[in-house]
């Protein structure tokens, strides 16, 4: 009874903020529109955990609420005491690829050997679509050089953990999505600057050596560490997985919140065009990654997960090496915008998957590469 009133209360002061909100701007005082607002996605955020149709975008926003205080007040999410909060983005996404390392392990990458094709489908796919589709977009965003070439970067990006999620959820292949991710983000270190360098080199100055070295220190050293303490750890880190999620989700919250307070001048005047532009860039990736699937002859519970691996990028490190490139402001707003949109479109994506299971699912749940 007092979960469903506090449930209904969520709810009612939702409606109340956003009421007050569209009021002030309205009226011409949205610059005093900022705690309401932020105040409106918090009440949705916690009015989402009592639904199991919406539990999964209460995280976004979060993440919403997070963002428009950014936006109304920058002065805080950029330096504390002359510490500047973007020192803080490399360690941030090394916690998450060492998080990512605690959840794998050696027999993750089995798969390769014994069928490979699936996984060498979803990898080709992700390092062919994503940056294509960015180098295209940016190319006709009219952006200034730095921001075009930020969409590039987060098209380059490996696939994250959003996607085995969203994987999980559509009821597509978690092995696939895991094997697949794993391959990508190991080798990152080596595609991404070659394909920033290839696609981005006329935009911004690309150093390739200096970016692998960059990527390896916030990929490979972490998820490392991460492999060895879950072999040494195996059965006794329960505390840990537990935490490790929370802790990623948080980590994300803070990068985009930091990112977004950096570029913020830049975010209001090309944030509505941005907006539109990483929403296409990411739902074609979720389009041409099922089609291409299906058309290379895999099953279609395999081509959801391929879908998935292909649009949904690791936001986290594309921010990571836009800090390292001294571009935090410029090239890190595409990656900003990219993390909580992809939430959103994969969530709602994967809910409607999960209400249509493919043909066959529950009959032997085939491992990762079951197409081959």
């Amino acid at each position: 009874m007092l979960a469903a009133r506090g449930l209904r209360g969520a709810w009612a002061f939702a409606a109340a903020m956003l009421i007050a909100t569209a009021y002030y701007g309205l009226t011409g005082h949205l610059a005093e529109a900022g705690p309401l607002a932020t105040a409106f996605f918090a009440c949705l955020a916690l009015a989402f955990r009592g639904h199991n149709s919406l539990r999964g975008f209460s995280f976004t926003m979060l993440i919403f609420g997070a963002v428009t205080l950014s936006l109304y007040y920058p002065q805080y999410f950029t330096e504390w005491s002359g510490f500047k909060l973007s020192g803080l983005i490399i360690p941030l996404v090394q916690l998450i690829m060492f998080g990512m390392g605690t959840s794998m392990s050696v027999h993750d990458f089995a798969a390769v050997v014994k069928s490979p094709k699936g996984v060498l489908i979803g990898v080709a796919l992700q390092f062919l679509v994503m940056p294509s589709l960015g180098f295209l977009l940016a190319s006709f965003s009219g952006f200034e050089p730095e921001v075009a070439a930020g969409m590039i970067l987060i098209g380059c990006s490996p696939s994250g953990l959003a996607s085995n999620v969203m994987s999980f959820l559509a009821k597509a292949n978690v092995p696939l999505s895991l094997t697949v991710t794993a391959i990508c983000t190991l080798i990152a270190p080596v595609m991404t600057p070659f394909l920033m360098k290839q696609l981005a080199g006329t935009y911004v100055a690309i150093d390739m050596l200096k970016m692998m070295i960059d990527i390896a220190k916030m990929i490979l050293l972490p998820i490392g560490a991460g492999l060895f303490f879950n072999k040494l750890l195996s059965g006794r880190m329960g505390l840990l997985d537990k935490a490790m999620p929370l802790v990623s989700m948080a980590s994300i919250a803070m990068i985009i919140v930091v990112i977004t307070a950096a570029g913020r001048d830049s975010l209001l005047s090309i944030g509505p065009l941005l907006i539109l532009l990483v929403f296409i860039h990411n739902t074609m990736g979720y389009l041409l990654g099922f089609w291409m699937s299906r058309l290379l002859g895999m099953p279609e519970r395999d081509s959801r997960t391929v879908a998935l691996e292909v649009g949904m990028q690791n936001g986290g490190l594309a921010s990571g090496i836009a800090k390292e490139m001294g571009k935090i402001a410029t090239v890190g707003l595409a990656a900003a915008v990219f993390g909580p949109l992809m939430n959103i479109t994969g969530s709602i994506l994967a809910s409607y998957w999960h209400r249509h299971p493919p043909a066959g699912y529950g009959e032997g749940e085939p491992g990762a590469g079951a197409s081959a």
